[in-house]
């Protein structure tokens, strides 16, 4: 809680760069798109209502965790919904959480989707 205090304190969204923040459970994923002006969330995307691509592991060599299946797919929502309300920077508010695995996951498929961090 003090990790997430302490990046809440320098990340703002605005309606020109509005806020990509990340909650992550132990199954699950979430990601909304804030303005924090407005106080209001923009576009949000969850892996509860996301569906899941098919597996890579014929490609990769080894298989490929459900939850990271699920970042990539809630990112590259995200992204879309994003740029369908016109959004394309934002800043990414990681939550407290280390930008390493599926934070990193969902970061890294939002941006080839086309946002910019």
């Amino acid at each position: 809680m003090r990790r997430h205090k302490r990046v809440r304190e320098k990340v703002f969204g605005t309606a020109e760069r509005p806020r990509l923040s990340v909650f992550r459970s132990l199954n699950h994923i979430y990601a909304q798109v804030i303005d924090d002006e407005a106080g209001r969330t923009i576009v949000s995307a969850s892996s509860l209502k996301v569906v899941l691509p098919p597996s890579d592991e014929e490609v990769r060599g080894r298989p490929e965790s459900v939850r990271f299946r699920r970042s990539r797919a809630v990112g590259k929502a995200i992204a879309e919904a994003a740029l369908a309300k016109g959004i394309t920077q934002v800043s990414f508010d990681r939550g407290g959480y280390l930008f390493h695995g599926r934070i990193a996951a969902l970061a890294e498929t939002a941006r080839k989707a086309g946002l910019k961090f």
